[in-house]
């Protein structure tokens, strides 16, 4: 891991490598969100990062390892001041990125998977896949507490001219 600081705030470069278990995940994400909470790269409170890692690590996990501990996920992770971006990648063959099924749809309401890759999307601010769908790239923009946020007054006639 490297961390350096400058006037615009903390830079995070780090790579990690974990094995094909599902009892991995928990331990990495907890530790690493500690870390980027603590360098004030992920304010207090947002989950969105947290969410979305751990279903990309569990996707690589199940989905393109198949739980087979012989292999690892690579997973890097990049803080800089206004942005979090982070890849995971796994051993297996990949998936057709463009033939994933719609959670959202009837007949997909009630399945046990399919929802992993609609969550990272709408939680982060861009996700693409690479090498046929064997590494996921995410990245959050913002993630200073209060960047990018607008305010808004309860009453929405409060601030017009009389």
């Amino acid at each position: 891991m490297r961390t350096v600081h400058d006037h615009r705030g903390p830079h995070i470069a780090l790579e990690h490598s974990l094995p094909s278990e599902v009892t991995a995940i928990s331990p990495f994400v907890d530790r690493l969100m500690l870390l980027l909470r603590k360098c004030g790269c992920v304010p207090e409170g947002v989950s969105d990062v947290e969410i979305a890692l751990r279903e990309a690590l569990a996707n690589a996990i199940i989905h393109g390892n198949h739980g087979d501990r012989r292999k690892y996920v690579q997973v890097t992770c990049r803080c800089e001041p206004d942005e979090v971006s982070i890849a995971v990648k796994d051993e297996g063959k990949g998936f057709n990125v463009d033939n994933l099924p719609d959670p959202t749809a009837t007949e997909n309401i009630e399945s046990a998977h399919g929802r992993g890759i609609h969550m990272m999307k709408a939680l982060m601010d861009e996700v693409r896949f690479e090498n046929g769908g064997v590494v996921v790239h995410m990245r959050k923009l913002n993630m200073r507490k209060g960047a990018g946020l607008k305010l808004l007054t309860k009453d929405p006639h409060e601030n017009e001219t009389r």
